[in-house]
């Protein structure tokens, strides 16, 4: 579907000056960015004079997963992890937020919006960490900057849009986009979306920020890259919802939660292992910016919380048809040393010290239960109806439960029920007291969840060892999870240990580039999107002169220092998306997306002057060093990558032929078609 807005308006909007855009040091690092010819060492010196910008981009740079898991601690060595596009956003991002953190719609609330921005960018990122749908790094952008028409309205028409905010209080009926378009002919939703298109993000990121908030009227086919992305961002944007809601609402939101992600194939513990990283992320990066963020529970506690909260409800409208019932709790008697122990300070693996909570109608049996309880040492607490039970059994987690089975309101069955279909009452070891002697009932019991039942009137030995036989299983239980605990850890661990082998098998040691391993693959990724794109991919293939001469004459250890000195001259020339990788003993592969031949020459030029103009100190003389240089792009003849590096292969044996310390192409400076049509 295609997005459209009144270029006219947008471009009046424009015009006036005011709509919030990029100011200092971020304005020049988008201008030197869109200079074909800047170069890496460029970039990295005007970013330098803004010492925020450069912590706020190595912390982006280190809080991605890639092939280098070690920690980045240089602008250069930022630049190439991130690439051009989103240093580019970044600094628009990061400018935005320093340049506009109030101003004069009283009715906008800067601080949350900029706060909440930060959510929606960190959920961005680690949703396309496990979709691959996208760089991750150009989705957090993404993120950063996809509620911006809000921002917009309330910089451009300050007074009315705080009216229009203030009307979705008293309007609650009315959505805000539908207050937006009566007011100012134009929403939030297009000038987002307009505003992205104009400072250059590509349309399969402008496009879906349209459709962010109501992604089921985007028309993308279920699967395509678009629709992945427009459901991303309906994801993150309600993960920042939930985030910065009243603490007693985030529970009553997790079932939606849920729901969102299923549509991204996310599954419940997933979800709560994404937030809880997105949660340390956002106090860590709020730090940083300076940014208010809150204390927030694991993710995993606020979805028990509401199951707990859902099954409640449901079982009041069935038991009460909606109506709230009456609570009533019978003071347990306070234990010697006074006061009623608290369950939650009882250390779990201490299995002979249960906390026990007993639901019964009668006092009297909840007394005589009790006494045999505490003989042997167990916390006790005490309800007098399930409805009550049920709410206590959620509050306080008690190991054990003892339930009659006949009791007004919510007899025990039905508060079996009710405690199955939550998390904490998934574990909870439920014994039920009858005096009904029938095996068919008893049957229900059990195939409603009851773990055991007694009959009454209650033998106090036989309660005793019934109690015992829920020992033993609920210390089973706690076994269980100590193993599965063990193995989740053993598994994290594991985790670590495969990233840190991986950046071993992709990472050449000696000059910190990717080895020829990652070069083939990120080729192939080049490859792929240039076929897509129908944009212009070139390669070029670097020697070291005569580096085996300097082997023979000074050592393997100056030879190291030249490939070392040689490698740094080679990353400070190239441009921010060129990519880099050390191929073979003294040989180097420069990938160059979206880049003709005659850039990629030019590219090599600056690469072939940098190296000739470093030479290495060692042992108080200057070594001096070049490199020849092959170069190519691909064109129609080519049908994979491989073919491509051979073509630069080739060009590299013409300039050593031609005498070395300069490069060559096998191919026209004015070829045909690049790129097959499709």
């Amino acid at each position: 579907m295609v997005v459209s807005i009144d270029v006219t308006k947008f471009e009046h909007l424009k015009a006036s000056g005011d709509l919030p855009s990029p100011k200092g040091v971020a304005l020049a690092i988008i201008r030197l960015i869109q200079q074909e010819e800047s170069s890496m060492g460029d970039l990295a010196r005007v970013i330098k004079t803004d010492p925020a910008f450069v912590g706020r981009l190595i912390k982006a740079a280190n809080g991605l997963t890639g092939y280098n898991r070690r920690a980045i601690a240089s602008v250069q060595e930022a630049l190439m992890v991130l690439g051009l596009p989103a240093v580019r956003t970044l600094a628009l991002g990061f400018s935005l937020l320093s340049s506009y953190r109030d101003g004069n719609c009283k009715g906008f609330d800067y601080d949350r919006y900029w706060t909440g921005c930060l959510v929606y960018a960190l959920a961005m990122q680690a949703i396309t960490q496990r979709t691959r749908v996208a760089a991750a790094e150009e989705t957090f952008c993404l993120g950063l900057l996809a509620r911006i028409g809000e921002l917009a309205l309330a910089t451009l028409y300050p007074q009315d849009y705080g009216k229009v905010l203030q009307q979705t209080v008293e309007y609650r009926e009315l959505s805000l986009v539908a207050l937006e378009q009566r007011a100012f002919a134009l929403t939030h939703r297009e000038l987002t979306s307009a505003m992205l298109a104009d400072w250059g993000l590509p349309r399969i990121f402008h496009e879906p920020a349209f459709f962010a908030e109501v992604p089921e009227e985007s028309g993308y086919a279920d699967g395509s890259r678009e629709f992945v992305i427009v459901h991303s961002l309906h994801f993150a944007s309600f993960i920042a919802e939930v985030f910065l809601a009243e603490e007693a609402e985030r529970p009553h939101l997790m079932q939606q939660l849920f729901e969102i992600g299923a549509r991204l194939a996310f599954d419940p513990v997933a979800i709560n292992e994404l937030c809880d990283g997105v949660v340390r992320e956002w106090q860590a990066w709020g730090n940083l910016l300076e940014l208010n963020t809150l204390a927030i529970p694991p993710f995993s506690e606020l979805a028990s919380r509401g199951e707990a909260i859902a099954a409640s409800l449901a079982n009041e409208a069935k038991v009460r048809a909606g109506q709230l019932p009456v609570r009533t709790v019978e003071p347990a008697a306070e234990p010697a040393g006074g006061g009623l122990p608290n369950p939650l300070t009882a250390t779990p693996g201490m299995i002979q010290a249960m906390r026990v909570l007993i639901v019964d109608d009668d006092a009297s049996m909840r007394a005589l239960v009790r006494k045999v309880l505490e003989t042997v040492g167990h916390q006790v607490l005490e309800a007098s109806d399930g409805r009550a039970g049920m709410e206590m059994a959620l509050e306080f987690q008690p190991q054990l439960m003892i339930v009659d089975w006949l009791m007004p309101q919510m007899n025990g069955l039905e508060l079996t029920r009710a405690l199955r279909q939550t998390k904490i009452g998934r574990s909870i070891y439920i014994l039920i007291m009858t005096s009904l002697d029938d095996d068919d009932r008893l049957i229900e019991a059990f195939e409603n969840g009851v773990d055991d039942f007694m009959n009454k009137p209650i033998n106090p030995r036989v309660l005793a060892a019934r109690l015992r036989a829920g020992q033993r299983v609920i210390r089973l239980q706690q076994e269980l999870d100590r193993d599965r605990e063990e193995i989740r850890r053993f598994a994290a661990e594991l985790a670590v240990s495969n990233r840190r082998l991986q950046e071993v098998a992709l990472t050449d040691s000696l000059t910190g580039f990717p080895n020829r391993r990652y070069a083939i693959e990120r080729m192939q990724q080049e490859w792929s999107v240039s076929s897509r794109t129908r944009r212009p991919l070139s390669g070029m293939v670097i020697d070291v002169d005569q580096f085996k001469s300097y082997n023979d004459s000074h050592g393997h250890d100056v030879g190291d220092a030249v490939l070392r000195q040689v490698a740094a001259s080679i990353k400070g020339a190239l441009r921010a998306q060129d990519i880099v990788a050390r191929t073979g003993g003294d040989e180097f592969l420069v990938i160059c997306p979206d880049t003709g031949l005659d850039a990629a020459l030019a590219c090599a030029e600056r690469v072939r002057f940098a190296v000739e103009s470093g030479p290495l100190k060692t042992s108080g003389q200057l070594l001096e060093m070049s490199v020849s240089i092959g170069v190519a792009t691909r064109d129609t003849v080519m049908t994979d990558p491989d073919a491509l590096i051979k073509r630069a292969d080739q060009a590299l044996y013409l300039a050593k032929e031609k005498g070395r310390n300069c490069i060559m192409t096998a191919q026209s400076l004015r070829p045909g078609p690049l790129i097959p049509p499709r």
